[in-house]
């Protein structure tokens, strides 16, 4: 903790300075930047003094500095084409009209180009068994509260006619649970529910990996199209509470395999579901209770033990959404983007600079022989930031790699030891009163 605090004084007493986050294009090569560019909602033929390549770079800014008005962060990263940005060009309207020009199919393209690329590369000792470790969950973001949002995204709502207070939209990703990279996502309003979203994630897996997933995710069409989709691609899932099933082995125990059927509803939605499906159940204690996880790996390979710790690793989702919420949003209440399509731009540019510190953070660990995952997301976005502005900028950017050399070689005081998930029980939000409530107060006697 004294490195923490002592770099946490540093911080304050040294602005960041933005405009060097333009270093974090050694991971991304000119053309996908150029490529995701030329998807701009309002392409153009002429070079404008905010070009789209600039306004890309501009989000990821907006995702770092969440605290920062975003002219701040357009003049720190003098994001222009003709050099410095005057006042006009850094007024709050063009930059609006420069990040509609844009959309949000660029910062989606490229997000998902960086993600599929990033979240696929192998470690050393970073599977288990052999698989790579997957998984997937979902997450809820808040929207200003404007006619055009509730619309768009609606929202949460109550026995009664009342509403959540702000807009919500759910994003789903499928993250690598050893490095922490986003190899996929996809965003859609609050009413969409969360296996549709995964269903399409399928693709992006690869051979020989195993995928955890949280209860809200089971079903047979899912899970039966994730391990018959590739070639040993398996999945992890907590069992559903007062199940049918028919025991196939002699008698129970805390290993067996069952078979049970498959709804009515799932097969009217895919035909080709059979009627049945076999699954591996595991059970196991924690804090005496008894858990219990369905699973596809088989168990003449993979032993009873080594399955039930392995679920445990899903947890490592959950600190992911945690490093996005509250490192990089500071625990903001809402986005701040007031339309529908920008308020998707920023998600994804949130996302993509959520996964170019993780990038950077994966290089760093390789570079000492540790884990991606055991190094503080934390404070390593804000040491990466603070070191990219002390360093000289004199220094052409033919020199970057030799820089992020000199700054993989300082992360190692950010490594941390791994950390339990936490036994504490989860809180439970006192639900909204369906009745009026007596704002007067009652008199005193």
């Amino acid at each position: 903790m004294f490195i923490q605090n002592c770099f946490a004084d540093f911080l304050e007493e040294n602005p960041i300075d933005v405009a060097q986050l333009t270093t974090f294009s050694e991971h991304i090569p000119d053309e996908w930047v150029a490529k995701a560019s030329t998807l701009s909602d309002k392409a153009t033929i002429r070079r404008r003094r905010l070009p789209s390549d600039m306004v890309l770079w501009l989000i990821v800014g907006m995702a770092f500095f969440r605290n920062e008005p975003i002219a701040e962060v357009a003049r720190r990263m003098n994001v222009c084409a003709d050099g410095l940005a005057d006042e006009e060009l850094l007024a709050k309207s063009a930059l609006t009209q420069a990040r509609q020009r844009l959309g949000s199919a660029a910062p989606e393209w490229l997000f998902k180009q960086c993600g599929r690329t990033w979240g696929l590369e192998r470690y050393r000792d970073d599977t288990w068994q052999g698989l790579q470790v997957f998984a997937v969950d979902g997450a809820l973001f808040r929207t200003a509260d404007t006619p055009e949002l509730r619309e768009h995204f609606g929202s949460g709502n109550t026995s009664s006619s009342r509403h959540t207070p702000h807009p919500m939209l759910r994003v789903v990703t499928m993250m690598n649970v050893r490095s922490h990279i986003i190899v996929d996502a996809a965003i859609s309003p609050y009413r969409r529910g969360e296996i549709p979203l995964a269903i399409p994630f399928i693709n992006s897996l690869s051979d020989n990996s195993v995928t955890l997933l949280d209860k809200g995710f089971y079903g047979a069409d899912l899970l039966l199209s994730l391990q018959n989709s590739g070639t040993n691609r398996h999945w992890l899932i907590p069992a559903r509470k007062g199940l049918k099933y028919t025991l196939l082995d002699e008698e129970e125990s805390n290993d067996m395999l069952i078979e049970m059927k498959v709804s009515a509803q799932a097969r009217k939605k895919n035909p080709r579901l059979p009627e049945r499906w076999q699954v591996r159940a595991v059970t196991y204690e924690v804090q005496g209770k008894q858990k219990t996880v369905f699973t596809s790996l088989p168990r003449a390979d993979y032993d009873t033990k080594a399955v039930a710790e392995l679920y445990h690793e899903r947890w490592e989702i959950e600190l992911g959404y945690r490093d996005i919420k509250s490192s990089m949003q500071h625990n903001a209440l809402v986005l701040r983007s007031k339309t529908v399509n920008l308020v998707y731009q920023e998600l994804w540019g949130l996302l993509l600079g959520y996964n170019l510190v993780r990038r950077e953070a994966s290089q760093a660990a390789v570079e000492h022989g540790r884990m991606p995952n055991e190094i503080s997301f934390k404070y390593a976005c804000q040491f990466i930031a603070s070191q990219l502005k002390v360093m000289s900028k004199a220094i052409s950017p033919g020199n970057t790699p030799k820089r992020l050399k000199s700054l993989r070689g300082d992360l190692s005081v950010l490594f941390i030891d791994k950390r339990p998930k936490p036994n504490r029980p989860r809180a439970v939000k006192i639900s909204k009163t369906r009745y009026p409530i007596n704002r007067k107060a009652a008199p005193l006697k």
